[in-house]
């Protein structure tokens, strides 16, 4: 798409949605350290290291997307990727500090939108934007087509008990849950594709159709900072004992010092119903309260009703509403 003019109205101030390969860090950088407190406020979420990532990705001028610039710097921006016929929005944040902030958002909205759309073999564009409250770009994405699911962000404060006194949850008598281990990764494949089958999750994130998809969404978060730095000794594997299989799991990273994020948690449909579920969220809990940790998150997708009354049932409270939205050509 080319590049776009815009006028704000109380000072007629010029406004350019351009290529973001046309700028360096140095250009980037004041705009993401914007972004970083953002992070950190309204998450709890130390955004540094992937803010590094994109400016290393910006001076290789190898990251699609745009930037807002207005009398030479860049105000807003956004990024997408690529992935086989799929294109995924990886980002897009505008200074908070701009009063006509929405109306950047949704100019470059607009452009990502209509790039992704028009590429060449592309037939699906996911985006989950976690720092926009919900609402606040559907109409851009609704009036292009997209799918618009809610999702909740959940926080669980760790130092409000002690770490001996949690409640003990009963298991059955062949479930064993231990620490996850790197034979687990394999297994796991199989376990998320078959856990999100016909799952409202498996229509906003496809990679959890198939299980070369479930092998690409476990190297994004166990083997590369995909979402904060994983955290092995508060990940967890349930096991069938007679058989010796893996039948659940859930994975853990840390998105902060004092900060742990549930990046999965899944469990095998047969085995549902039986407190496995909420074992491997006590575990992770426990682990991370051992550590000193403050805060457990996670995001839900709103109509995933069980799965959000389980988590607030462990004492979970709903911080914010995000949307994902999912387009299909």
């Amino acid at each position: 798409m080319a590049a776009t003019v815009f006028r704000r109205s109380h000072h007629q101030t010029i406004v350019e949605i351009l290529d973001l390969r046309h700028f360096t860090s140095a250009d980037l950088r004041p705009l993401l350290d914007e972004e970083v407190s953002a992070w950190s406020s309204l998450l709890c979420w130390d955004y540094r290291s992937s803010a590094d990532m994109i400016l290393r990705y910006v001076d290789a001028k190898i990251l699609p997307g745009y930037a807002a610039v207005e009398r030479g710097s860049i105000v807003g921006y956004s990024f997408f990727v690529y992935e086989g016929s799929k294109g995924v929005v990886g980002d897009l944040f505008v200074s908070p500090r701009r009063p006509d902030a929405h109306l950047i958002e949704a100019q470059i909205a607009q452009h990502v939108v209509e790039t992704l759309q028009q590429s060449p073999g592309i037939h699906r564009v996911e985006a989950q934007l976690l720092t926009h409250l919900a609402g606040g770009l559907s109409a851009e994405f609704s009036s292009a087509g997209f799918q618009r699911y809610r999702r909740l962000f959940l926080a669980s404060q760790l130092r409000h008990h002690d770490p001996n006194q949690l409640p003990p949850i009963s298991l059955p008598p062949d479930i064993q849950i231990r620490p996850w281990l790197e034979q687990d990764y394999q297994p796991a494949a199989s376990v998320i594709t078959a856990s999100y089958r016909a799952h409202i999750d498996s229509e906003i994130n496809d990679q959890y159709r198939t299980h070369a998809g479930s092998i690409r969404f476990l190297n994004n978060i166990v083997r590369f900072p995909g979402c904060g730095v994983f955290d092995p000794e508060s990940s967890f594997s349930a096991i069938h004992r007679p058989s010796n299989t893996l039948i659940g799991l859930i994975l853990c990273s840390r998105v902060r010092e004092d900060v742990g994020h549930v990046t999965q948690v899944c469990l095998l449909p047969d085995y549902r119903g039986h407190s496995i579920g909420e074992n491997l969220i006590v575990c992770t809990s426990n682990a991370l309260r051992h550590k000193n940790c403050s805060l457990l998150t996670l995001t839900v997708t709103e109509a995933n009703r069980r799965a959000v009354d389980l988590y607030k049932r462990l004492g979970f409270v709903e911080t914010s509403v995000f949307d994902a939205f999912v387009w299909e050509g």
